[in-house]
């Protein structure tokens, strides 16, 4: 039974890692100029406190930006847009969001106290709107990885598979892509995820891209860093316009000891997006090629970047830094 807590942990952090369904602000939030779209909302509401895109962007904002100690406001203003627009789908996705970030901030058993809603608001989502890809891939990784008492279960993960492949074959593909990945089926994984067309589906670009950069991933985790690295040149070839390619590519190198080409990469992901995973990486390939004081910008860099590394990436970067001005 104390497995339960930080299985149920580990599936919420997924989760809350899907991409939302667009809003009026979602230029704003894709370029991060969230000053901007925090002013846009703020005037929306002005006017019309019961906006739905404008509520469902204050909470976004929250979670973009990594104010965890704002949780409980962003839980208000989802709160407002379900009250206030029940059927909208979105609202019931961002309320899964929100709550996943709630439990995941909190203790172990404050997840298990969550599990229940957020796997119905992702539920509802998908009742209100057959075709929210993007809360059919969170409703996916609960059941994937939440234990059957908090009401996960890989049965469940199947049936939503050939439910959603009814809806849209690339989805389910996808999401078929994600349950053979979660099996460690690395190949069926590639082959079902390859084999999406997702046509000009944002939703599902946006999950064939990240499934693919998880499979790589995985790949590099492996020491397959010859098929790592063909999956991350065909990421860069698909979607040359992101990141994620060039990040891969830079990783593969990284684990290899080869510094200097991963760095290479690293600073072609940084021309494409800024993150605080890129800041790091490319501090750590500076460090090792002895670039003293890059490294140490870029770690800076990272730790003050949000949303913030994950606890365990900030403490080695603030245990680098530290070495590297000692």
């Amino acid at each position: 039974m104390k497995l339960v807590p930080a299985l149920l942990a580990s599936a919420i952090t997924l989760l809350t890692m899907q991409a939302a369904s667009a809003h009026e602000y979602d230029g704003l939030m894709k370029a991060k100029k969230y000053a901007e779209a925090e002013r846009a909302a703020n005037a929306k509401l002005s006017t019309d406190a019961n906006n739905a895109d404008a509520l469902l962007v204050k909470a976004e904002l929250i979670l973009a930006e990594g104010k965890l100690d704002k949780l409980d406001e962003a839980a208000k203003y989802v709160e407002q847009c379900v009250s206030a627009h029940p059927q909208l789908s979105e609202c019931h996705e961002m309320l899964g969001n929100v709550l996943g970030t709630k439990a995941t901030s909190g203790s172990m058993f404050a997840a298990m106290s969550y599990a229940g809603k957020i796997r119905d608001a992702f539920i509802k989502a998908v009742e209100l709107d057959p075709k929210n890809y993007s809360a059919r891939s969170s409703l996916l990784q609960f059941y994937l990885q939440a234990p059957a008492i908090a009401g996960g279960g890989k049965s469940k993960a199947q049936n939503l598979v050939i439910e959603t492949a009814k809806v849209n074959n690339a989805a389910g593909n996808l999401l078929q892509a994600n349950v053979d990945l979660a099996d460690d089926k690395f190949a069926s994984a590639e082959t079902a995820a390859l084999s999406a067309i997702p046509g000009n589906t944002e939703s599902l670009i946006n999950m064939q891209r990240n499934i693919l950069y998880s499979i790589g991933a995985n790949y590099v985790q492996q020491k397959k860093y010859s098929d790592a690295e063909r999956i991350f040149t065909d990421l860069q070839q698909r979607f040359p316009a992101k990141y994620q390619g060039a990040f891969g590519m830079g990783r593969s190198l990284q684990e290899q000891g080869k510094h200097k080409e991963a760095l290479s990469w690293f600073e072609k992901a940084q021309t494409l997006d800024t993150n605080a995973g890129i800041y790091y990486r490319l501090a750590q390939c500076l460090q090792a090629v002895n670039e003293k004081p890059k490294a140490i910008s870029y770690f800076e860099k990272a730790l003050s970047f949000k949303p913030a590394l994950s606890k365990k990436l900030r403490a080695d970067a603030e245990e680098q830094l530290k070495a590297l001005k000692a």
